[in-house]
Order: structure tokens, then C-alpha cells, then sequence
């Protein structure tokens, strides 16, 4: 080989490197884009007084949120945070388990199918005054937090599964693997990809679950609980506010879990040349 041929050898993976730096540079230049339009339009609402009013600036909110401080936000925040993980853990352990029974027992496949689509299609919020009803307290946060992750991690980590290559699976099967040693080596690591993406709308959604538990009473503290106070109050910057607190929450689950997935997944990156 050349030492031209050499030296391109080398360069390459520096040049795809920095082509990634500079792709990651720019959707991050996208998202504060976007951001800021965000802003600007909610700015001209607000100072077009629409809806009689009811739309404060965003200058405004975020004094409110300043004057209102830690005080106010910290201990709900915490307090919706620990049902939406606690919810967050309980759904999505359930949906890959059941997951890998669907691919393990291919018989019981229809009827887990049929008890994933009833809880995505049952009105959760029906749901919850009975579970509030028979166990009291944050049950109905927990339980509606896990029902909003049970569905798309169940499906995502069923497609994960299936989408393994049939010739690796046929390697382990000619070297006298079973079922079992067929998932392990093969179908979970095809899984990974398909079930992260999954718990990426989980994270969000359980936040979503447990802020709707908290609207259903019976706790004294969250963000549902502080959304309830500030509507009732006609206190409409702190509304808005807690709506914020409620969307970084979200955010935040999605970029813990896609950061996880950035860690855990290297070789999903996209390769560029």
C-alpha cells in the first residue's frame, strides 16, 4: 500500500468525524431555530391580546415563574417526576416482557396483542377515578404513567425482536442453540434499536399519564395539582407556566432516554462519507 493510500486511510475517520460534528451542529442550530420562532410567535399573540387576554408574553411568565421561584416549582416538579419514573419503569417492564413472551410463546400472541390494543384504546381517564376509588393516594398517577408507556414499548420491542437477521439466528440454530440462546445472542441485540426509539415516546408520554393522575384529585402536590390551583385561581401566567415546567419535564425524560440510546447503540450511527 502506498503511503498516499495509507495516509487516506487514516484521514477517513477523522473526516467522518468531523462531517458528524458538523451535521450534530447544525440540527442543534435547527432546534434553537425553531425555538426562538416559537418564542416570537407567542410574543405577537399575546401582544395582539389574543383570546381576550388570556395569552401572557413570555417575558411575563417567565417573571412569574422567577417571582414565584423554586418554592413553588421544585417540590411539584419532584413530585410529578418521581410518579411519571416510577410509572415509566413499571409499564415499559411490563411491555418487554410481555414482548419477549409474544416471540418466546407465538400462540399467546393474540391475545397479548388484543390486551395491548384495549389499554391504548380504553379512556385512560375513565380508568383512573376507579383506581383512585379502590387504592387511594398517587396510585392513579403510577398506574395511568405506565399505561401511556405499555403500548409503544410493546410494540416497538416486538418489531426490535422480530426484525433479527434470519441468517444470524440460523447460525446459532446449526450450532445446536435453542430458543432461548437464539434471543440472547441474536434477537435482543436487534431489539435494542426499535425499543429505544420506543422508550423515547415513552418518557414523554409518562409524564403526560402522571400529570392527568394528578388532575384526578386525591394528592395534595404535583404539577397537575398546581395547573388545577393556578386555573382556579385565574392566576393565567402561572397556568402557563406550569405548562412550561410540564413540557421541560417531558423534554427532559426524551433526552435522558435518547442519550441512553446514543451510549448504547454506537454503531446505529449514521455513518457519513
Amino acid at each position: 500500500m502506498t503511503s498516499t493510500a495509507t495516509e487516506s486511510v487514516r484521514d477517513e475517520p477523522r473526516g467522518a468525524l468531523t462531517a458528524l460534528r458538523g451535521r450534530l451542529h447544525i440540527s442543534t442550530l435547527g432546534g434553537l431555530a425553531g425555538i426562538v420562532i416559537l418564542v416570537g410567535v407567542w410574543a405577537v399573540l399575546a401582544a395582539l391580546h389574543v383570546a381576550n387576554g388570556t395569552v401572557p408574553g413570555p417575558w411575563q411568565v417567565l417573571h412569574t415563574m422567577y417571582t414565584d421561584g423554586w418554592s413553588l416549582y421544585g417540590p411539584n416538579f419532584k413530585v410529578t417526576a418521581w410518579g411519571a419514573l416510577q410509572g415509566f419503569v413499571w409499564g415499559n417492564t411490563l411491555a418487554i416482557a410481555l414482548a419477549l413472551l409474544v416471540v418466546l410463546i407465538p400462540p399467546i400472541e393474540m391475545l397479548v396483542t388484543q390486551l395491548a390494543i384495549l389499554s391504548y384504546c380504553t379512556p385512560l381517564l375513565a380508568l383512573g377515578p376507579i383506581i383512585l376509588v379502590v387504592f387511594g393516594g398517587r396510585t392513579p398517577t403510577v398506574f395511568l404513567a405506565a399505561m401511556y408507556c405499555f403500548f409503544p414499548t410493546m410494540v416497538g420491542a416486538v418489531s426490535g425482536l422480530r426484525s433479527a437477521d434470519g441468517t444470524s439466528l440460523d447460525l446459532v440454530r446449526a450450532y445446536g442453540g435453542g430458543r432461548w440462546q437464539r434471543m440472547r445472542r441474536v434477537q435482543l441485540v436487534s431489539a435494542l434499536p426499535n425499543t429505544l426509539a420506543a422508550l423515547k415516546i415513552a418518557a414523554p408520554s409518562a409524564v403526560l399519564g402522571a400529570i392527568i393522575g394528578e388532575y384526578l384529585g386525591g394528592v395534595d402536590s404535583g404539577i397537575g395539582v398546581a395547573l388545577t390551583a393556578a386555573q382556579t385561581a385565574y392566576n393565567v401566567p402561572r397556568t402557563w407556566g406550569m405548562a412550561l415546567a410540564a413540557a421541560a419535564l417531558a423534554g427532559l425524560g426524551y433526552a435522558v432516554v435518547a442519550l441512553i440510546a446514543r451510549a448504547a447503540l454506537p454503531w446505529t450511527r449514521a455513518e457519513v462519507r
